[in-house]
């Protein structure tokens, strides 16, 4: 069993506070089991700093760009050190937006319907009719998201302007209204199901995700069976599809309005997810009979190469 374990945490995305949150909890964790831990605030030089650390594992807590897209884990092949989550193919996709949906959606996965634009055109004018929401095409944690409502007469002015720094292209979806569900994937068994109740709206924005009190999580969630089944069904199959390993989480939409679809769609997938104090996988986790210092000792030991 690995006994010295390199938490990443950090790095220079826009989910940096985020991923220092889940790094710390991950390493006071494994203090707690009793494993060596070198906590690293992930900077440029983060290859020579492993080099020197020479850890057994690396536990990877970064969230967004670079530490969820492939290129640390790229990195950590080259190195040849055994990583928690995904990696690098499947990381690639799940990060990118568009990418992910086309193979969820020729896995069968009911993913909404939606175009790629640049950032500019969609501020001149409705890529859509609303309601829809624009996301950029490879962030997370609802960064850069904007949901643009039925009655909101002009584009979304925001994308234009000279500080956005959410990249030039934008995928715009058509909004589903309805019930936010999440669920999380440990090995190649899907968890409970958690109904997200946001307590600022109907969106589950950064600010719900990461505020204490910016949502009610319902765990598990009060669905019919079928529905609740159909969920656990669409996050595994999401999660073999993209190639995810270890840990991941999937996001839903669940159109229970009144004369609505009454169809679970998938949003995306996490390969990072948040390992935070009001973070939802360690919830799942605990329902699942594995408390939060179980549930990091089983990613350490779960951690591999040519993931």
């Amino acid at each position: 069993m690995p006994r010295h374990v390199a938490v990443l945490m950090g790095g220079w995305s826009a989910e940096r506070a985020v991923s220092l949150s889940s790094g710390k909890a991950c390493v006071d964790a494994l203090h707690g089991r009793g494993f060596q831990v070198t906590p690293i605030d992930v900077q440029p030089d983060i290859a020579r700093v492993l080099q020197a650390v020479r850890p057994d594992v690396v536990l990877n807590a970064l969230h967004g760009r670079y530490g969820e897209d492939g290129t640390v884990q790229g990195l950590l092949e080259l190195l040849q050190i055994p990583y928690t989550h995904s990696g690098v193919l499947a990381s690639a996709l799940a990060m990118h937006k568009v990418k992910a949906k086309l193979v969820m959606r020729a896995a069968g996965i009911p993913v909404p319907d939606g175009v790629v634009v640049s950032r500019k055109a969609a501020a001149l004018g409705h890529p859509l009719p609303p309601p829809y929401v624009v996301k950029p095409v490879s962030e997370g944690s609802s960064v850069g998201v904007i949901i643009v409502r039925e009655d909101r007469a002009h584009a979304p002015q925001e994308l234009g302007r000279d500080d956005w720094a959410f990249g030039e292209e934008v995928l715009v979806e058509t909004f589903i209204p309805g019930r936010e569900l999440t669920c999380a994937v440990m090995g190649e068994r899907a968890l409970a199901v958690i109904d997200i109740l946001p307590s600022t709206g109907v969106f589950y924005d950064y600010d719900a995700k990461y505020a204490e009190g910016g949502s009610v999580h319902v765990l598990p969630a009060d669905l019919k069976p079928n529905v609740y089944q159909r969920a656990q069904e669409l996050a595994l199959t999401a999660h073999q599809a993209l190639g995810c390993r270890g840990v991941s989480r999937t996001d839903f939409r669940y159109d229970d309005t009144p004369g609505g679809t009454g169809e679970v769609v998938v949003l995306e997938v996490n390969t990072q997810p948040g390992m935070t104090a009001t973070s939802l996988v360690p919830e799942m986790a605990a329902h699942a009979r594995f408390p939060f210092g179980e549930l990091v000792k089983w990613m350490v030991e779960d951690a591999s190469l040519n993931r």
